[in-house]
């Protein structure tokens, strides 16, 4: 018979097949337990020679642990694995010998589901996958996942699972190790739009006999969010509650900054700027660059580059971030080049001269929001699409490249310039409904010239940490021939 799970339960399965270790941070009542249910018999079903193997459960109360045990005699019987006996047990407690504690066990044909208490020493000498549900709210998560991981020594695997209980409950850290790249573990996200998109009303109404419907549907989501009002963020939308303020801690900044790295700022040399020449604007940024920029290009070590860039015109800055490989597993910013009220050829121009006066450019993440998908389109031909990465820049991806350059301030693998603008930049990255990003309204004033900023540096250091872990293998010794003179003509020009 086939498993009727849905597409967030089957993602759970398929990513178990694939990891050691997986962890869910998930919405309320969208029926992971129950999905987990079935996997459990299946593991437990299975010879060990097909990778089956005895499952243990842990909620983090009795009335869990015995829900838990129903739904795998459920699937057991629906899936017709040949479960044998469902019932409580006595687990004889490995920390006191004189004590045996109730637990809750399916006997299948190989193997056996077991709940038991949470309790570390409960998984002493065991072997086999470890079920942690609403793992955020066990009273010692850390030291209970030092008990779980141990089996995965042998061959086992552990499967977290829970909703938040805020910013610095175990459950969340660990959930931001896995995404800063800290911990190698499966991080999979479901939240209650998600779990309705893919069916969880549509699986309510077929358990409870009620007809389904569009209008139905959002009627019933509404009055969900309702009732959990101020929490429903937390609850359903997997938002762990946090009491505000940046998402970048200022000693942490500071302790990687170097004041030996320069920053550069260029402006238009005249109010009427954008209205020279073709000839003259690239006459006069080709001069600025080269008096600047190259003496710092030519004394660059040959090591890995790559480059991170945030787009603004009239507004904002555009800000070109290169990031180079450095001794000791670390990434150093040899320098930051940033524009004001730069006409887009001359950004263009900047920006390929910066890329093509790199060492061993490997690639670059460029901004493709509004205007700036013309000079990400531009390096896109200039570069090949093969290391240049155009970023649209959205929750999800926020959600998960943030983390790592977070973590790379944190553990000093980034060195960056020490600039008043750089830190005030950084600094107003938040988190905004779980999300690290810089909010639309976080406007400060430029310390060197009181123009506007937008976090435009931290924009383009997330970008370029970005490429550097993209791109990492993607620099290549290239035998040159010959282009045509039409394209030579175009990139030497004016050199």
């Amino acid at each position: 018979m086939g498993i009727r799970l849905l597409q967030y339960q089957h993602e759970l399965r398929q990513a178990l097949k694939l990891s050691p270790v997986v962890v869910v941070e998930k919405s309320r009542r969208t029926g992971y337990s129950w999905g987990a249910s079935w996997v459990a018999a299946e593991y437990a079903a299975k010879a060990k020679s097909e990778g089956g193997m005895n499952v243990y459960y842990m909620g983090y109360n009795l009335d869990m642990a015995r829900e838990f045990i129903e739904y795998v005699g459920e699937a057991g019987k629906t899936l017709e694995l040949g479960a044998s006996a469902i019932g409580e047990t006595l687990w004889q407690d490995a920390g006191d010998p004189d004590n045996q504690i109730k637990a809750f066990r399916v006997d299948f044909r190989h193997g056996r589901v077991t709940a038991l208490p949470s309790r570390p020493r409960s998984l002493r000498g065991m072997q086999g996958l470890v079920i942690l549900d609403e793992a955020a709210f066990h009273d010692d998560l850390d030291e209970l996942l030092k008990a779980a991981l141990a089996l995965t020594i042998w061959g086992g695997k552990v499967l977290i699972i829970s909703t938040h209980d805020g910013e610095d409950n175990a459950f969340n850290q660990l959930v931001q190790d896995c995404r800063a790249g800290r911990k190698p573990y499966t991080v999979l996200r479901c939240d209650f739009d998600r779990a309705i998109s893919e069916g969880l009303y549509k699986r309510i109404c077929e358990r409870t006999g009620k007809v389904w419907s569009a209008e139905a549907e959002a009627a019933w989501r509404e009055d969900i969010i309702k009732f959990y009002g101020d929490g429903a963020d937390e609850e359903l939308f997997c938002i762990p509650s946090r009491t505000g303020g940046s998402y970048l801690v200022r000693t942490v900044i500071e302790g990687c900054m170097d004041p030996t790295i320069p920053v550069l700022r260029w402006e238009p040399p005249a109010g009427d700027f954008v209205d020279w020449s073709d000839d003259q604007r690239h006459r006069e940024m080709r001069d600025w660059l080269k008096g600047n920029l190259g003496p710092l290009l030519a004394t660059l070590p040959q090591r890995q580059s790559w480059v991170g860039e945030d787009f603004g015109r009239d507004v904002d800055l555009t800000d070109i971030w290169p990031l180079m490989d450095a001794p000791g597993l670390t990434y150093r910013t040899p320098f930051l080049l940033e524009l004001r009220d730069c006409p887009f050829t001359q950004q263009e121009q900047a920006l390929f001269y910066v890329c093509h006066g790199l060492p061993m450019f490997s690639g670059a993440a460029l901004d493709k929001g509004g205007n700036g998908a013309f000079l990400a389109e531009r390096a896109r031909q200039e570069f090949g699409p093969e290391i240049i990465e155009q970023v649209h820049f959205s929750e999800n991806w926020n959600l998960e490249n943030w983390p790592p350059a977070k973590a790379a301030l944190e553990d000093r693998t980034a060195i960056i310039p020490r600039d008043e603008n750089v830190l005030d930049d950084l600094r107003a990255v938040k988190v905004v409904k779980g999300v690290p990003k810089v909010p639309r309204d976080a406007r400060t004033v430029d310390r060197k010239d009181s123009g506007k900023r937008h976090g435009d540096s931290a924009i383009a250091f997330a970008l370029s940490y970005f490429a550097a872990r993209k791109f990492d293998s993607a620099y290549t010794e290239w035998d040159f021939c010959t282009g045509g003179s039409s394209r030579a003509s175009r990139i030497m020009r004016g050199f």
